[in-house]
């Protein structure tokens, strides 16, 4: 085996170009390709964005500061976007009351067990068609 040096600087053997950087290669692709298997990547933005929404406890202590008459910004404001949202008993017609909006919003796990799962449902009822106000609220296990 003769080793010589290129213009470049690098190592060739017989022809061949730098052997183990061309057995490094493979690897370095194996690697790429279990990462994408595995969604790495994916994962790491999906936990980025769920870390937006406040977490159980945090979303139980800012329910204390809920109140009667508050509005859809007040709320959401508070305790951030609803993971659904429902319009229920709309009559429809002119000057009919339009109904009761409800929000929902939902938290797995609790600070003493992982397997619970808490639902708060926010009511508003509507003055007009378009001032919605806080009418009641209540906590769900399931």
């Amino acid at each position: 085996m003769r080793w010589r040096t290129d213009e470049a600087g690098g190592a060739e053997q017989d022809g061949e170009v730098n052997p183990p950087a061309l057995r490094f290669l493979p690897l370095m692709l194996v690697l790429a390709v279990l990462i994408a298997v595995a969604g790495w990547p994916a994962g790491a933005r999906a936990q980025a964005a769920h870390a937006s929404t406040p977490s159980r406890a945090v979303a139980e202590r800012a329910a204390v500061d809920l109140k009667q008459g508050m509005t859809r910004d007040d709320v959401r404001q508070l305790l951030g976007k609803p993971w659904r949202t429902a319009l229920t008993g709309t009559t429809g017609g002119n000057g009919s009351a339009p109904g009761t909006l409800r929000w929902t919003y939902v938290w797995s796990g609790s600070p003493s067990s992982s397997s619970s799962e808490r639902t708060l449902n926010v009511d508003f009822t509507a003055k007009t068609e378009e001032q919605w106000s806080v009418s009641g609220w209540n906590w769900s296990a399931y």
